[in-house]
């Protein structure tokens, strides 16, 4: 689809067919998600569109495979995937790791002469504002507790123990990567347009450490606030998406000329 390869193994899954995209927006997850994060996506993004989404090593159907070492990691496979598609408008969404992760990819692309349109970091602080922790090394239990009260997680799922089992190994590599990451002091700046996201109720972020993210490039930058928790944005989408789509096609990617269905 849309020029990906039908490796069994690669980074990227298209979530929509397009033959002609006028753009692509490519949907990164957080910690301990996967290309499924963004299933409900393409019904309400336009029909010329392209919609993919990242899959992690050692997540969901690469689950077999090493995790990753480093944001920065995560961020060069992503852009070694992207750079074997045909040249295209691309935009990158992220949210909490996502957001690291599409930074990092952004700025692969860019040196190599393939920047992106838009960055929208989501539920993340600023590159420059990362002070690291401890939380990944809390004892399962409490680790647990502290990932289900940020919400997002099915009642059903969370109280389901061999689930917990499954699924705290790669949280917590997830997290711990999200914790070390420290931005390169010699970043070039990204010359897109970056459009923030947050919830006013997410205890992970807060308004100035979302301001900040204008310190990475040098394009136009705003912000966009919602009501909620950190996950509040996926229970409904909706708008969010409206937002994105919004400003890629003020940015000329031809996003709005119809819906998908």
């Amino acid at each position: 689809m849309n020029g990906i390869r039908t490796r069994d193994r690669g980074w990227l899954r298209a979530l929509n067919t397009v033959e002609s995209p006028a753009g692509r927006l490519v949907c990164l997850p957080y910690s301990g998600g996967s290309a499924a994060t963004y299933r409900a996506w393409p019904s309400a993004v336009p029909a010329d569109l392209s919609l993919l989404a990242v899959q992690y090593p050692g997540h969901a159907d690469r689950l077999a495979e090493p995790l990753a070492g480093s944001v920065a990691e995560l961020g060069a496979g992503v852009a070694a995937d992207l750079l074997r598609l045909d040249p295209a408008p691309c935009a990158l969404f992220g949210h909490s790791l996502g957001a690291l992760v599409a930074y990092e990819a952004a700025r692969v692309l860019q040196e190599h002469g393939r920047p992106v349109r838009a960055l929208f970091p989501s539920g993340a602080p600023a590159p420059s504002q990362h002070r690291g922790g401890i939380t990944h090394e809390a004892g399962e239990e409490e680790l647990w507790g502290a990932l289900c009260d940020l919400g997002g997680m099915d009642p059903a799922v969370a109280r389901d123990s061999e689930l917990r089992d499954l699924m705290l190994p790669v949280l917590r590599a997830d997290i711990a990567l999200s914790l070390a990451y420290r931005p390169a002091p010699d970043a070039v700046p990204l010359g897109c347009e970056v459009r923030c996201h947050y919830n006013t109720g997410d205890p992970l972020v807060d308004g100035p450490r979302i301001d900040a993210w204008a310190e990475v490039g040098t394009g136009p930058f705003s912000v966009r606030a919602w009501p909620g928790g950190h996950f509040r944005l996926f229970s409904d989408p909706a708008a969010l998406i409206g937002d994105i789509v919004e400003v890629l096609a003020e940015a000329g990617f031809g996003a709005g000329t119809g819906v998908a269905r």
